[in-house]
C-alpha cells in the first residue's frame, strides 16, 4: 500500500495503476489475480468471523471477505483509498471502511477473529510495532494472515528498475518467519507462485474440487511471495490451496493472445518502416541544419574575433581615457592649488596697493598743505617785500632787511623745488610698483579666473 502523501490528486490517481495500489479493471489480469487469490484463501478462514483488513487499499479484498464474514472493517492510512473503497463497496451491510494507521488499529483488545495484511508490512517503518498491535486486537483463537514479496526474487526481478522506493523493509524467508514467530507462537508458512496447470472441469456444475501438485519440493528462495497464517494457539493443518481464476482453455486463450500480439507486431513493423523513412528525412534535415550550424559557427568565430578586437580597443581606449582623466584631475588639483596661491598673492598685493594708495593720498595731502603754506608764506613775504620796497625808499636802512627777506624767499623757493622733485620721484616709484603688480603672472592668472582687484 502506498502512503497517502504519494497518491496525488484524489480521484484521478485512484483510477490509475501506480504499481503499488491495485485497482480492479486497471491492472494486468495476472497481477490482479495474484492479489485477489490471497483474499480467496482468507475467505476460507473468515466464515462468520469478525475480520479486520489492514491496508485495505481499493477495498475489493474487503468485499470478498464480507461475502462470508460476520463483519469486516477495512482500514487504510490513505483517505483517498478509504473514500474510493466506501464509494465502490460500501453497499455491503456488514462492511465499513475507516482511515487509520497500522500502528494504531481502531479496535479494542481481543475483539477481532481474523486480521489480514497483504503486501502491507514491507511498507511500514515500524513493522514490529504493527505485529504487536495485531496481537493486541486478536481474540483468543484468532488468526493473522500476512503476505510479503520474497526479497531475493523481488530484487532479481527489479534489477533493471532498481529498488522499490515505497518499500521500507523487505524480507527473505528466514527473517520473515523469525520475526513472525517472535510474536506469534504458531506460524504456518506458504509460498505463493504462478504455476502451470491442466484443469478437468465437468460439463455439469460441481462443487467438489480435487487437486494434485506435482514436481519438486517447494523452494522458499525461488518463491514469488511469502504467505503466513499466524496464531497464538496451535492450528490444524496447512493444505495446499490452488486458485484458478478461470477454467477456460488457457492454450486457446494464449493462441488468441499470440494472434493479437502478431497483429500488433505487424502494425508496429509498419510503423517502424514509416518511422525509418521519417528518420531518414530527419537525418537529411539534420545534416542540412548541421551544415548551416557549421557555417554559422564560422561566422560566429569571425564575429567573435572582431568582437574581441573591438573589446581590446575599447579596453585600451578606456585605459587611456582613465589615464587622461587622472591627469585632468591632477591638473585641476594643481590649478586649484595655484588659484589659491594666486588669490593669496593678489590679496597681499591688493593690501599693499591699498597701503600705497593711502600713503600716496596722505603724501599728496601733505604736499598740498605744504604747497599751500609755502604759497601763503611766499605771498606774505611778497607783500612784506613790497611793503619793504616801499619802505626802502623811505628808509635806506631797511635795505638790508629786504635783502635778507629776499634771500629767505629764495631759500624757500629752493626748498619747495626740491620737495616737488622728491614728490615726483616717489610718485614715479609707486607707479612702477603698481605696473609691476598689474603685469605679474599671478595677477593675470587671477584676472583669467576673475579673482582679485583687476577682475
Amino acid at each position: 500500500m502506498r502512503p497517502s502523501s504519494l497518491l496525488g490528486p484524489r480521484r484521478k490517481r485512484l483510477v490509475e495503476f501506480t504499481g503499488e495500489r491495485v485497482i480492479p479493471g486497471h491492472v494486468d489480469e495476472n497481477l490482479f489475480n495474484e492479489h485477489l487469490a490471497r483474499y480467496v484463501f482468507a475467505s476460507r478462514l473468515a466464515r462468520r468471523k469478525r475480520v479486520l483488513d489492514a491496508g485495505c487499499g481499493a477495498g475489493y479484498g474487503s468485499a470478498e471477505l464480507a461475502a462470508v464474514a460476520e463483519s469486516v472493517l477495512g482500514v487504510d492510512s490513505a483517505l483517498e483509498a478509504v473514500e474510493h473503497a466506501a464509494e465502490n463497496y460500501g453497499h455491503h451491510s456488514n462492511l465499513r471502511f475507516e482511515q487509520a494507521s497500522c500502528g494504531a488499529l481502531p479496535c479494542d483488545g481481543a475483539s477481532i477473529d481474523l486480521v489480514t495484511a497483504f503486501e502491507v508490512i514491507e511498507h511500514l517503518v515500524d513493522w514490529r510495532g504493527f505485529l504487536t498491535e495485531v496481537a493486541r486486537v486478536l481474540a483468543p483463537g484468532g488468526q493473522f494472515l500476512v503476505s510479503t514479496p520474497n526479497k531475493l526474487y523481488y530484487a532479481e526481478s527489479r534489477s533493471a528498475a532498481g529498488p522499490n522506493p515505497y518499500h521500507e523493509h523487505e524480507f527473505d524467508y528466514e527473517e520473515f518467519h523469525a520475526e513472525l514467530s517472535a510474536v506469534f507462537p504458531h506460524v504456518s508458512m506458504f509460498l505463493e507462485n504462478h504455476v502451470e496447470g491442466v484443469a478437468f472441469q465437468p460439463v455439469e456444475s460441481s462443487r467438489t474440487v480435487e487437486a494434485r501438485v506435482g514436481g519438486r519440493r517447494a523452494d522458499p528462495a525461488a518463491a514469488h511471495f511469502f504467505f503466513a497464517v499466524c496464531a497464538m494457539r496451535p492450528q490444524t493443518g496447512a493444505p495446499v490451496f490452488v486458485y484458478i481464476p478461470q477454467s477456460g482453455n488457457l492454450l486457446r486463450e494464449r493462441e488468441r493472445h499470440i494472434g493479437l500480439l502478431e497483429r500488433e507486431l505487424a502494425a508496429k513493423d509498419a510503423w517502424l518502416e514509416k518511422a525509418k523513412d521519417e528518420l531518414a528525412q530527419l537525418q537529411s534535415s539534420h545534416q542540412a541544419l548541421l551544415n548551416d550550424h557549421n557555417a554559422l559557427g564560422e561566422n560566429f568565430k569571425d564575429l567573435h574575433g572582431a568582437l574581441e578586437k573591438a573589446n581590446r580597443w575599447a579596453e585600451s581606449s578606456l585605459a587611456e581615457a582613465t589615464e587622461r582623466n587622472a591627469r585632468v584631475v591632477e591638473m585641476q588639483h594643481e590649478l586649484e592649488k595655484q588659484t589659491a596661491e594666486s588669490t593669496e598673492i593678489v590679496r597681499k598685493y591688493e593690501a599693499k596697493i591699498h597701503e600705497l594708495d593711502q600713503d600716496l593720498v596722505a603724501r599728496t595731502a601733505w604736499a598740498r598743505n605744504i604747497e599751500r603754506d609755502l604759497t601763503a608764506a611766499l605771498e606774505q613775504k611778497e607783500r612784506d617785500m613790497a611793503n619793504a620796497a616801499e619802505a626802502l625808499n623811505a628808509e635806506a636802512a631797511g635795505r638790508t632787511a629786504a635783502e635778507a627777506l629776499a634771500a629767505e624767499l629764495t631759500a624757500l623757493d629752493v626748498e619747495r623745488t626740491a620737495w616737488a622733485k622728491r614728490l615726483e620721484s616717489e610718485a614715479a616709484r609707486l607707479s612702477e610698483e603698481l605696473a609691476l603688480v598689474r603685469n605679474s603672472r599671478w595677477v593675470r592668472l587671477g584676472g583669467l579666473f576673475r579673482v582679485g582687484p583687476l577682475s
